[in-house]
């Protein structure tokens, strides 16, 4: 689907945003007429006022100041002698005594406690008309994060939290397009997060608000799931609206391009560094980071420039799922991505999302929670010891970004979150090891169970990454053994069934060849589960489908590949580049990397 076809799609949106501009604009209207006229009252009520105080003479008493633009007492500039109880001055127009701070003279007290009382409703009432949000219009990202980024985390356009998938409540079932069983949304909420603000409680607001989720639905290419939203709604079913919408997704349907899924890539990242002075520091860890790790200013513009380009994130599932014949036979059948032309799918992972010990204090979040809207986001610990919650890792990142651009995930695909075992996940001390020397241990345990869960709900794919980060191809087949069995103990036992296991350090455990029973090493992963097998490979786009499994390689978008990017285009350069079909390494490397970028 081409532009000028996603902005049919998008028109009934975008004539209820004008309407709501020509609302605003009257609304502002209105308000200059209403300032000219506090204006002239004000002329008027000063002329009274010193008419008589000529009358009476020079008085003693303070006046009354009104804050008129600020909405905290900590903003106002005062006058000495202000006297102000705590927390008054939360309202914009709140009235402060000055002078000497003593209330003195009753009636002229009372008289100018009054006004300031009237001008304090008046500026009240005039603030929250100027600065209601819209309702119903935008992809409002959800209240209650932390927006500053400690240190040298680059710009800001990732911040914000919400994301697709969920309505942001966290009991009930709820699907990955963020409805509940009957597909409905609770409280209101968006198919990515976010709030349509609709009253449900009206005819109008419900009819909105279903249009609105219908429109997320299409917007992320899911024209079957936003069809059969509106057709299955007995109260607007037949509604002419309802109607025009069916017709426009069957139309926007009508013009998808399968995917090939063998050139499909597959990027993955490691834990995000959000402080980069923390994280290059000189110490023995920095040389490490250099070399695996991404800077949030360079995954921002990564996301941005690969949306640009038109990459759309699917799942690992979407490209092949295990079907049963009518023989009752299991096989792994290629999937059918369908995608506007022009469009290109991608897989996303990350790796180690575990928050290891060794890596506090330099400049990386310290686990991932739910937070007080119910979406996944990340703790982070701050110079003083204090906890933040904010944008501070893939997860929360990706989902804001999916937020504003919902037509970047195809039907609310996320991310494959990769996990050891031997120091627990997700920033909880979950291994066994830590059963005597961590207070926590269980609630740990039930928490990291709550996020794998809420992950999962949100349309995020969980992975092994072995128990103790072992070369899985290398090791003897019995130390092989035992680390798929604790994984399993201590991790599946947590985030619950996995088939997709991404090998540490990018090994294998084959060469290139169809995996088969014969190999003891596949058998043994087959038989405890696992489906999806994803080596790593910067060379190509590679991907290769057997009967009961589908194998892909990765490519790393870390500091050294991107750096390799560079140096190869560079005088005396190999010449080879890697990264150019996704962005150019020159445009997003972040300039507080220590270079050259070389590998241990």
């Amino acid at each position: 689907m081409d532009e000028s076809n996603y902005e049919d799609i998008l028109k009934r949106r975008q004539q209820r945003r004008q309407e709501e501009r020509n609302r605003r604009r009257r609304k502002v209207m209105f308000l200059y007429i209403l300032i000219f006229a506090g204006i002239f009252a004000a002329a008027v009520l000063l002329f009274g006022f010193f008419k008589g105080r000529n009358a009476s003479g020079p008085g003693g008493q303070g006046e009354r100041v009104v804050s008129w633009g600020s909405d905290s007492q900590a903003e106002r500039e005062e006058l000495p002698g202000t006297s102000s109880k705590g927390g008054a001055d939360s309202q914009t127009g709140g009235a402060d005594k000055t002078g000497d701070g003593n209330e003195t003279g009753d009636h002229n007290q009372n008289k100018n406690g009054s006004q300031a009382s009237l001008w304090s409703r008046i500026l009240t009432w005039l603030k929250q008309l100027f600065t209601r949000k819209d309702k119903g219009l935008s992809f409002e990202q959800n209240p209650g994060v932390l927006s500053d980024q400690p240190g040298n985390s680059g710009d800001d356009s990732g911040n914000g939290t919400g994301g697709a998938g969920q309505s942001g409540a966290d009991t009930g079932s709820v699907n990955s397009n963020g409805t509940d069983a009957e597909g409905n949304h609770p409280n209101g909420a968006d198919a990515n997060g976010g709030n349509t603000g609709a009253d449900l409680n009206t005819s109008e607001g419900r009819l909105a608000d279903l249009l609105y989720r219908a429109d997320r639905m299409a917007a992320g290419y899911d024209y079957d799931g936003a069809i059969a939203l509106l057709q299955e709604n007995d109260e607007f079913s037949s509604h002419e609206d309802v109607a025009a919408a069916v017709s426009s997704y069957e139309a926007a349907k009508a013009t998808l391009v399968e995917q090939d899924i063998s050139q499909i890539p597959h990027v993955f990242f490691h834990s995000i560094i959000m402080d980069t002075a923390k994280a290059f520091d000189g110490d023995s860890d920095s040389k490490g980071y250099n070399q695996v790790m991404t800077t949030k200013s360079e995954l921002d513009k990564i996301l941005n420039e690969m949306y640009r380009r038109g990459y759309v994130l699917v799942r690992l599932h979407d490209m092949a799922q295990e079907v049963t014949d009518e023989n009752g036979n299991v096989r792994m059948t290629k999937g059918k991505i369908l995608l506007p032309p022009g469009k290109k799918a991608f897989v996303m992972s990350q790796d180690d999302v575990c928050y290891y010990p060794y890596m506090e204090g330099d400049g990386f979040a310290s686990r991932i929670v739910i937070g007080e809207d119910g979406m996944p986001t990340c703790e982070m610990v701050l110079d003083d010891g204090s906890t933040a919650v904010g944008n501070y890792d893939l997860v929360p990142i990706l989902e804001a970004f999916i937020q504003e651009h919902p037509d970047f995930s195809y039907k609310g695909a996320r991310a494959v979150l990769a996990f050891t075992g031997y120091e627990g996940i997700l920033g909880y001390r979950t291994a066994a090891s830590y059963k005597d020397s961590n207070p926590d241990y269980e609630a740990d345990r039930q928490k990291a169970a709550q996020v794998a869960q809420r992950l999962r709900e949100c349309g995020w794919e969980l992975a092994s990454h072995s128990w103790g980060h072992r070369y899985l191809g290398q090791i003897d087949l019995d130390s092989f053994k035992t680390d798929t069995n604790k994984w399993e103990s201590e991790v599946e036992s947590l985030i619950g069934p996995t088939d997709i296991i991404l090998y540490p350090f990018g090994d294998d455990i084959s060469d290139w060849h169809p995996y088969s029973m014969d190999n003891e090493r596949y058998a043994y992963l087959h038989e405890m589960g696992f489906r999806y097998f994803c080596n790593v490979d910067a060379s190509q786009t590679w991907v290769q489908l057997g009967d009961d499994y589908l194998r892909q390689g990765r490519l790393n978008l870390d500091g050294y590949r991107m750096w390799q990017d560079i140096a190869a285009a560079q005088e005396g350069g190999s010449g080879k580049r890697r990264l150019d079909g996704l962005f150019r390494a020159e445009d997003v490397f972040d300039p507080a990397r220590p270079t050259p970028v070389e590998w241990n």
